[in-house]
């Protein structure tokens, strides 16, 4: 997985360095990372307060776990933050704390110091020569590393084993450069364990003020004016007067000489060891981590329904089953979402019928995104959970098909189509919107028929969405899948509608009617705006 801190990268962490894996290698692909919204869901999941954080948090949704004892490990962690509020709490005001300097340190790792006289253009050129960005930037590390080895000691097996890594850390040559002090050496930077004491070395202290340097200033300073006995020791007075000239404009260039040189022989050399340290990326990795749980706990306490930890089943065959599954995006502080079941345990084929704005799509990326939230180890929106982890998860929906598309929309589909199905394996869960759009009614059907029997010899856990309520019979009274059609009221008034809940059977009804009546391009509007017209 990549680092959210990289040695070579040339700019801070940012999620935008994150994309999901090509098909086939990670979870989600980016087809089905778009259609399910992942970036929506990432929205309204963030709550981190660090940058590393939300990287973190933005990387485990593009590349979900896959192996169920480190997703349990997380599960347990939680809970133990459930079970232990003062551990929580430490945690939250340390992390909070380190957000407040954390952007100091990626100054100082990433930015360019203009000196006393620069003016900053870029967001990377920083006036100044460096060390407020070099105390503030190393004193989070410190506080960080400091602070995580101070509070209570956790049970869980994740979250000790964080903090493990940051008492690995702490032991590290990179983190006595860090703390400091610093020396700088011909050979290089050395540690106060690393400098010997015959070695000549300039101890870096982070600031324009160099006690030593200044004293012998001044003193020469007044020793050349002030001293009666320069004159006994017959120093001549012309020699005083040159010291005078050339010591005069030394004190005014004491600051751009001190700072340049502490810029360039000091803080670059030794942020240049900080961005290529593996160990600094090991405490980005901890602290990102950290976060992401400290988010996942607020998510789910601030959510305003029934959060719950899926059991994760051990199994080589994918199964979900989720009893008042709620959308993690819409049902967020919405107590009035309507939630559903759904059981693909022994029957793993399932079609979903219904009419059109019924809640159909709605539902369907509700089961995509809480399997995600599981893999993360993250509680999902429901009343119960259980599920296998899946190796794949696959969402095809109806997409416009580009000029270069040579085979048309139907060809498209159908080259998405065999792609996940060639991924796909008994732990895979797939969800198809429609099946063979853009070709006749018959060469629907027959295409329909031999994709779904694929996917069902191969015993993946498949959900369709579908209009055609004649495939569904297909597949029934061959006594194979199981048919959930979305409940409408229709009571004859105008405001009658979905009520959003599944129910058992087989939708035979789409009414468009209804939803071109609702945006005003029914029959009755054509024809009216044709009278009018006229």
């Amino acid at each position: 997985m990549q680092p959210i801190f990289r040695t070579d990268a040339k700019q801070p962490p940012s999620i935008d360095l994150f994309k999901p894996l090509p098909t086939g290698e990670g979870v989600i692909d980016e087809a089905t990372f778009r259609i399910i919204e992942v970036d929506a869901l990432f929205d309204v999941v963030n709550q981190c307060q660090t940058t590393a954080g939300k990287v973190s948090l933005y990387r485990s949704l593009t590349n979900p776990g896959k192996q169920r004892e480190k997703i349990q490990a997380v599960q347990e962690s939680l809970q133990e933050l459930d079970n232990n509020p003062q551990l929580e709490q430490s945690l939250k005001q340390l992390v909070a704390e380190t957000a407040v300097s954390e952007p100091f340190l990626y100054q100082l790792l990433y930015g360019t110091f203009l000196g006393m006289f620069g003016a900053s253009d870029k967001s990377e050129e920083i006036e100044g020569y460096g060390y407020e960005q070099y105390r503030k930037g190393t004193q989070c590390v410190v506080n960080l590393t400091e602070g995580l080895q101070a509070i209570q000691k956790p049970h869980s097996d994740y979250l000790s084993g964080l903090i493990k890594q940051i008492e690995h850390f702490s032991q590290s040559r990179l983190y006595s450069l860090i703390k400091g002090p610093a020396y700088i050496t011909e050979s290089g930077v050395k540690t106060q364990q690393e400098k010997k004491p015959w070695i000549p070395a300039l101890r870096f202290r982070p600031t324009l003020f160099k006690p030593i340097f200044i004293g012998i200033m001044i003193g020469l300073f007044f020793l050349l004016n002030l001293f009666p006995i320069l004159e006994w020791m017959r120093i001549p007075g012309i020699v005083r007067n040159m010291a005078m000239i050339v010591g005069a404009p030394l004190l005014l260039a004491y600051i751009p000489v001190v700072g340049t040189f502490d810029r360039d022989s000091c803080i670059y050399k030794l942020r240049d060891e900080f961005r290529q340290s593996e160990d600094v990326q090991q405490m980005f990795e901890v602290l990102g981590q950290l976060d992401q749980l400290l988010s996942f706990k607020s998510y789910a306490d601030q959510f305003g329904s029934e959060m719950v930890f899926p059991r994760l089943i051990d199994s080589n065959q994918h199964a979900i089953q989720v009893e008042q599954a709620k959308n993690p995006i819409l049902a967020y502080n919405n107590p009035g979402y309507v939630g559903n079941h759904i059981n693909l345990t022994d029957n793993r084929l399932l079609f979903i019928t219904g009419p059109n704005s019924g809640g159909k799509t709605a539902f369907c990326k509700t089961i995509a995104q809480i399997q995600l939230l599981a893999q993360l180890g993250c509680k999902v929106p429901a009343q119960h959970a259980e599920l296998v982890v899946a190796d794949f998860i696959f969402y095809q929906a109806p997409e416009f098909s580009s000029l270069s598309d040579g085979e048309g929309r139907f060809g498209a589909e159908l080259k998405r189509t065999r792609e996940i199905f060639m991924m796909s394996t008994e732990r895979s869960l797939v969800i198809l919107d429609e099946l063979s759009e853009g070709t006749t009614y018959e060469e629907r059907m027959e295409t329909s028929i031999n994709v779904l029997d694929g996917f069902f010899r191969k015993k993946v856990t498949t959900l369709l969405i579908t209009h055609n309520h004649q495939l569904v019979d297909h597949f029934i009274n061959r006594q194979i899948g199981q048919a959930w059609q979305v409940e409408f009221a229709d009571d004859g008034v105008d405001h009658s509608g979905p009520t959003y809940h599944l129910i058992p059977g087989i939708s035979r009804i789409s009414h468009a009617d209804k939803i071109a009546k609702k945006i005003g391009f029914s029959k009755q509007d054509i024809d009216d705006h044709l009278g009018i017209s006229i």
